[in-house]
């Protein structure tokens, strides 16, 4: 797998200190505010534990599965739930973990539908903001890294569902993923 990598973007090493950092702000700005944490899956699975077990006051994490892509590179602009919370948002300050944030349109509604439950705040954690591919502005609160518009695998990003877990971001080669 780590062949079909051409560059490496982010280190491990630089994701944990950057993730040690988001976590140490977060503690801060929710303290006395009882947190739900709502990761969106897959993608957001490694950075949501990596980010939690940092961030020292009591939370609770729920779990939420959408798709705009399947298993092509680009959204198709059509988002579907294929898993809802289980834990209500009414009156709570809920975080939204995510990998990456790029169009914006996923994260826009994902947002739009939470704002209809109730919550007393929504804020944005990503791990990458790739803002040239961005088409909805949303203001993202906790940002570890922007990155160049190329197609990344690892820590969680995936292309056909692998190379989740890679330790790393890296760049796919563009060979595995163009179209013939």
């Amino acid at each position: 797998m780590e062949n079909d990598v051409s560059e490496v973007l982010l280190t491990g090493e630089e994701i944990r200190e950057k993730t040690a950092e988001l976590a140490r702000q977060i503690t801060a700005d929710y303290e006395d505010k009882d947190p739900l944490l709502i990761c969106i899956l897959k993608g957001g699975l490694m950075f949501l534990a990596d980010l939690t077990r940092q961030i020292h006051l009591p939370l609770e994490i729920d779990f939420m599965a959408v798709s705009s892509y399947g298993d092509a590179t680009e959204s198709s602009g059509v988002v579907r739930i294929l898993m809802d919370l289980e834990r209500n948002v009414q009156g709570r300050h809920v975080l939204i973990v995510e990998d990456i944030i790029d169009t914006g349109r996923t994260l826009n509604y994902i947002i739009q539908n939470l704002r209809t439950r109730g919550p007393a705040s929504i804020k944005i954690c990503t791990l990458l903001n790739k803002p040239a591919r961005r088409v909805l502005d949303i203001p993202l609160d906790y940002v570890g890294f922007v990155i160049p518009d190329r197609f990344v695998v690892g820590y969680g990003l995936d292309y056909g569902e692998i190379y989740r877990n890679l330790p790393f971001v890296g760049v796919l080669k563009p060979e595995l993923y163009a179209e013939e």
